[in-house]
Order: structure tokens, then C-alpha cells, then sequence
């Protein structure tokens, strides 16, 4: 028994629901309604307390004959849709081939075209399940790493996964993500001691000591890539004394970094080895590092290939297989089984007037339901 969900109106539905991170109530209330129908049993909570919670996150599992479970993973949260949208953000709108609204593409579109391939897709296949966070494009702290936490106290464990996040290029299903490099940022703090400018030999200036150090850490490379990660590379990010007299040795100065690593790093090993570079130069220097997620591959394998073999079935396109880009959710999630992510093309992900072509949500159900065909049934 399967039922028919237009996968374009429900994404306008749950546009029409603001989410700005963190996200709670009434777009997972739209998400239930189109799930319950169709046998899933829906499970929400709210976890986390101000300033990066309170937030809502749902899991749905739908119980199928077969042995094998496919999860998707995804996030109803969206990013501030800032000022000078053509329209209003939040009122979706089909203006010629394309459907407008802050998460058209990032990622309500996924959501709903997804919905309405598990709506097509026999109820005698394997189970499915939709893992579902509103705190994704914010601090992810309270989103899928309780989900994770949830799904095991329940003992629900995928056979693999796929998020929907939109990593389609130029067309839709020219790029799949079958990995990610990690990050890190990490601060630096270089004491020193007030005194006037006049007098520095009664004063102790951290700003040369700060210098000093950065110029070590710009020295580092840390590696030339590998067969699927791009180099790894140091960015500074910000400089700060606030300093606001001309004649002031300051007492202190602050640095920032961000590292994107590949896998042949840790978070922890690259904070310890800009922490020894800094004391090298001051050993009084406070340097703490907050990783967001280690490099994670997952080579190919059957589920690149299914999913692979999805898309050139309804777009005659080979899709690459990639770990370019930021992070996702995929940081936490590969813990539990394979993961790739697949979903529509990221042209207007985050901009003014984000908007996703109405056939592209058409093509990527048809998609969507040829990967789990091929992943549920024997």
C-alpha cells in the first residue's frame, strides 16, 4: 500500500513554517502530519537550554518485512533569510520554474522530496527512518548528537544512511559527498603587561610575542592531500588587542584560527601542536581549541553505488564523488554506519531569494525512491 505525497507542496508547507535555528514546533508538526499516514511512528523532543537550546528533534521509524534498515537524515532548521528577498521568505512562491523560500534548497526541499519517495515505496521493504534535527545550522549541540543518543537507548541502528544535505553542483546529482574534513578552531591568548610606550622597559608587549607565534603557525604545511581529501589548511580568522590609546602597551593579544583537516589528522593533535608552537614563543600563552567534527570517509562501497546508480537511472548523470565543501551532520552520524550525502543543487543555499527548481524536487523523489528500492529489497 503506498500513498501519493506532491513532494512540491509539501516543501511549501514546510517553508511556510519559519525555523530559524534553532529550530522547534510548528515545521515539525508538518512533518509529522505527512509521516503518520504513511505507518511511520513519530517520536519528538526538545533538548538544550538557552543560548544554543531549546531545540526540537523528531524521529520517525516506519517498520518494514524486510531485514535491512535505510536511514535519512536531515535538519528543518534554516538560516536568517537577511534583508532585500525579492518576496517575503517565509511565503513560498513559484515564480515561473522555481519555488522560493528560505529552505527550498537548504534543506526543506530534501525533506519533502524524500517524504515522498518512502510514500511511493512499498511498505513490504525494509524499515526506514527519518532522523530529523532543528539544530543543524547553528551551535549542533542539542540536534543530532541527542538523536544519536536517542536512537541508541532505543537499540535503532541503520544499515546506512543518507543526508540530504545540497551537494548537487551545476545540475542536480553531478556530486555526491562521501566525506568530509574536519574542523577546529582554536584560540590563542598572548599575556603581557599595561605600561605606556614610552617607558617599555616597565612593561612587557604581547603583540610582537603574538606575531611571532602566528608566523610559526603560518610556516606549517600541514600535508600535500590524499586520493580523496584535498589539503588540509590554516586560516586565520581574527586579530584582537582592543587597544583604544595610541600611547598604551597593551596587556594582552588574542588570535583566532580555523583548521580544516583531512583525514590524517585529529582535532586534538592539531590543538596540541599549535599549543606547543605557542609556548615555544611564550609559554605563559593560553591556547584552547574547539573541534566541531573529525575528518570522516566513507570509501566507496555499496552505498555510493546505489545511490550512484539512483541517479543516472533518472538523469542519465555520473555523479563525483566528493568530501569538498564545509561540514554536516555526517561528522556524527558516520559513528553509526555508512553515510553519504545526496540532495539538490547549493547555487542559493543561504542567499536572498533561495529558491530550487520544481522539477529538480520531482526528479530527486524519483531518486530518493530508486535508492531505496535498491537499498530494501534483495
Amino acid at each position: 500500500m503506498t500513498h501519493a505525497i506532491d513532494p512540491v507542496n509539501l516543501a511549501r508547507a514546510l517553508i511556510a513554517a519559519p525555523s530559524i535555528t534553532p529550530a522547534t514546533g510548528a515545521v515539525f508538526d508538518v512533518l509529522e502530519e505527512a509521516l503518520v499516514p504513511l505507518g511511520f511512528t513519530v517520536e519528538r523532543f526538545i533538548d538544550g537550554i538557552e543560548p544554543d537550546g531549546p531545540v526540537e528533534n523528531l524521529l520517525a521509524v516506519r517498520k518494514g518485512k524486510g531485514p535491512r534498515h535505510f536511514g535519512f537524515a536531515g535538519h528543518l532548521d534554516v538560516v536568517p533569510p537577511g534583508v532585500g528577498w525579492t518576496g517575503d521568505a517565509f511565503v513560498p512562491e513559484v515564480r515561473g520554474d522555481l519555488l522560493y523560500g528560505r529552505g527550498a534548497v537548504d534543506m526543506k526541499g530534501a525533506i519533502a522530496a524524500f517524504v515522498a519517495a518512502v510514500a511511493a515505496t512499498p511498505t513490504e521493504c525494509g524499515t526506514v527512518s527519518l532522523i530529523i534535527t532543528g539544530d543543524e545550522e547553528g551551535a549542533a549541540i542539542f540536534g543530532t548528537r541527542a538523536l544519536m543518543e536517542h536512537m541508541d537507548a532505543r537499540g535503532i541502528r541503520p544499515d546506512m544512511i543518507v543526508v540530504g544535505e545540497p551537494t548537487s553542483v551545476n545540475r542536480l546529482g553531478d556530486m555526491v559527498k562521501i566525506g568530509r574534513r574536519g574542523s577546529v578552531n582554536i584560540w590563542i591568548d598572548v599575556p603581557g603587561t599595561q605600561g605606556h610606550v614610552a617607558y617599555p622597559h616597565l612593561a612587557d608587549n604581547p603583540i610582537p610575542k603574538l606575531v611571532k607565534i602566528l608566523a610559526a603557525i603560518d610556516a606549517v604545511s600541514l600535508d600535500a592531500g590524499t586520493d580523496w581529501f584535498q589539503p588540509s589548511n590554516i586560516e586565520f580568522t581574527d586579530i584582537e588587542v582592543g587597544n583604544g590609546a595610541t600611547n598604551v602597551i597593551p596587556a594582552s593579544a588574542r588570535a583566532r584560527l580555523s583548521i580544516r583537516f583531512n583525514d590524517r589528522h585529529s582535532g586534538a593533535e592539531l590543538v596540541a601542536m599549535v599549543e606547543r608552537l605557542a609556548h615555544d614563543v611564550e609559554p605563559r600563552a593560553k591556547v584552547m581549541g574547539k573541534i566541531s567534527g573529525e575528518a570522516f570517509l566513507t570509501p566507496p562501497g555499496e552505498l555510493s553505488s546505489l545511490v550512484a546508480e539512483a541517479i543516472h537511472a533518472e538523469t542519465d548523470v555520473v555523479a563525483e564523488m566528493s568530501t569538498s565543501g564545509g561540514t554536516s551532520d555526517a561528522r556524527f552520524l558516520h559513528a553509526l554506519c555508512p553515510v553519504v550525502e545526496f540532495g539538490l543543487t547549493n547555487a542559493t543555499m543561504h542567499k536572498l531569494d533561495e529558491a530550487v527548481a520544481v522539477e529538480d524536487l520531482h526528479t530527486l523523489t524519483a531518486i530518493y525512491r530508486g535508492v531505496l528500492m535498491r537499498a530494501l529489497v534483495d
